[in-house]
This record gives structure tokens, sequence and C-alpha cells, in this order.
């Protein structure tokens, strides 16, 4: 008597990289698709923060340079394995059921496209079939969604900081992530390759918090509404407001990572938020000393019309309010050049690297 032979379900395989970077970015990643095989079995999935303005040429340069197919997606486009995909500028890069969404969703951390909102998706989405990897770059963008890309249990992969035209990306997400690998951009291409072919590990279990929050999050990078999503509820309301549209902030709190979102959907760590909090006050004072500037400037002309009327004791008037409103523009002025821009980056890194 014949018996049925029972099916076995293949385990899947790490076949979704997601790559980030910034500030040295564009050498880094033109040096790691050129050591990329043609047979790379994983769809890749770039952000590489650039002007919002700029004509993006950065699919053609890789092109020049890679064995696998680079572009620029379009909204809805079904992923291919062995092919590249670039955010456009301006526009975060998502990937959600096996599609390229392309979205002009809220900034995070002041960038559209984001490290983090790219490595949220794949996370979500995915699992442990990502691949996460932080290069080169200014600031931290990219490290909240590595530490969820590990959360979810994805690979976690960071450029040796040692190794980084711009060091501070790969810093920061060594801060708040035990990253699986840390290597020199020589090795990236070769680990990459070696970890596609492993397969992927079991799903860790995920608090249906988390779950919630990083749903949410994907629902604002795709451009709906954060109120409505209730992003308030998810963390602790803050007495801070955001530096881009003024909108109350929460504090969200992911393993000791601490981020903050806006009822508008903008996203910031700390060092973001510090970094724009401080330029905005540089520009206050700028504003501060410009009117203060024009004033004198006012003052010290109806006071010299005055004067040439024979009107000496109404001229003396605006003169010496001209010289008062001159020290206090020399007092701004002073205080804008002893402000600092700050961030983040100002405490010093005193957490053990895991080796590689």
């Amino acid at each position: 008597m014949a018996t049925a032979k029972r099916k076995t379900r293949s385990q899947p395989k790490r076949d979704i990289v997601v790559i980030g970077a910034s500030s040295g970015g564009i050498t880094a990643l033109l040096e790691l698709v050129k050591n990329l095989p043609a047979d790379f079995p994983a769809s890749v999935f770039v952000v590489q923060h650039l002007a919002p303005y700029a004509h993006s040429v950065l699919p053609q340069l890789m092109s020049h340079v890679s064995a696998l197919p680079v572009k620029h997606p379009t909204d809805g486009e079904k992923v291919q394995p062995g092919t590249i995909y670039v955010a456009p500028p301006d526009h975060h890069l998502l990937i959600e059921n096996d599609k390229a969404l392309v979205k002009r969703g809220p900034k995070e951390n002041r960038f559209r496209p984001s490290v983090d909102a790219l490595f949220r998706s794949a996370a979500y989405g995915y699992g442990s079939r990502v691949i996460g990897v932080v290069l080169t770059g200014y600031l931290d963008d990219g490290t909240s969604g590595l530490w969820c890309v590990q959360r979810l249990g994805g690979v976690t992969v960071v450029q040796d900081p040692q190794d980084a035209a711009s060091p501070a990306m790969p810093t920061n997400a060594l801060e708040f992530v035990e990253a699986d690998h840390i290597v020199p951009l020589a090795g990236l291409a070769a680990l990459l390759v070696e970890l596609t072919t492993q397969p992927a590990s079991a799903q860790p279990r995920v608090t249906k918090t988390d779950l919630d929050r990083i749903e949410i999050e994907l629902t604002i990078a795709k451009q709906d509404g954060a109120f409505e999503m209730g992003i308030i509820d998810k963390g602790e309301l803050t007495p801070f407001t955001c530096p881009d549209c003024h909108g109350a902030l929460t504090k969200l709190i992911e393993g000791k990572l601490i981020r903050f979102r806006c009822h508008t959907g903008h996203a910031y760590t700390i060092s973001a938020l510090l970094s724009e909090l401080t330029e905005s006050v540089e520009s206050m004072l700028y504003q501060s000393m410009r009117g203060l500037e024009e004033s004198k400037m006012l003052l010290q002309s109806l006071g010299d019309y005055f004067a040439k009327e024979g009107q000496q004791q109404v001229a003396n008037i605006f003169l010496t309010k001209a010289k008062q409103t001159g020290r206090q523009a020399r007092v701004v002025h002073d205080s804008i050049f002893d402000h600092d821009i700050l961030s983040g980056d100002i405490a010093p890194h005193t957490k053990k690297r895991k080796q590689p």
C-alpha cells in the first residue's frame, strides 16, 4: 500500500537587505555594490541622504560598477530578488507585501528618505529574513531602525566606525544595538553573501505594544495622520514642541533609546532634536539681531533728521535710543558666537563595542 509523502516546508532564507548611509555614503555604496556577485539572491534597499531638491543619479552611478540592476522604484512596484532599489530624493522608501512603496510622509530625524523608516518597514513585514546595514554618516538616523530589525529577529550589521568616512552613524548605532557583525567596508559584500545563504532564524516573541507602535509609525511614513492613529497614546506626552511644526512631542522608548514624535508625524532622536533646536535658537538670535540693528538705523536716521531741522532736543532722544539699541544688538551678536550647535554626540561614547 502506497503511503503519501509528507511535504516539508523549506525554511526561508535571509533575502531582504536594507542599507542606510549619509555623509560619505555614496563612495561606500559604490564600493559595496561593486563586490556583490551577479547571482546575489536578496533584494537590496538603499537609503542615502540627499538634498530634497537634488536630481539623483545614484542608480546610474551604482549601475556602472554593479553586476546587479539598480533603480529608483515606482510606488507599488513588485520587488524582485537580485535587484537594488534606491530611495529617490525627498521620498521615504518602504517595503510591504513584496512591493516597494515610495511615499512623502513626515520627515524623520530631519530626513526624507529616512533610514529608520525603511528599516522599520522591512523588520515589520519580514522579521528574521532581514539584514540591516548601517554605513557611514552624520548623527544617528538608522539607530532606531536597526534596533527594530534586531528586535524582530533580523541580523544587524554596522560598518566599523574606524573604517567610516563619517563615524557618527555607526557609532550611535553601536551605542544602542548589540550588532551581530561589525565589519570594515572591504569585508561587507562577502559577509552579505554568506548571510543570504543561511536560513532565517525563528521569529522572536514581540509584545503587542511594540508591534502596534511600529505599525502606527509605518502608517505615518506612508503619509497617514499621526494624530488620528493615536501616536500620542503610545508614549509619554512631553512639554517639548516639534522644531518643524511646533506640535506637541511624545516620548517613545525603544530599549535604551529615547525618541520623540509630534502629533503631525515628525520624528526625532535626542541627537536630531537637540541639533535642530540649537539651530533654531541660532536662527532666532540672528532674527533678533537683525531687528535690533534695523531699529538702530531707523532711530539714527530720525535723530539725524531732527538735528538738521534744528530740533536738537527731539534729535537727542532718538540718538540716545539708537545707542541703547545698538548695545542690545551687540549683546545678541556676542550671544550668537557663544552659542553651540549641539547634538547628542557631545556625550562620550563609553559603551564597549562588540568585536566582530
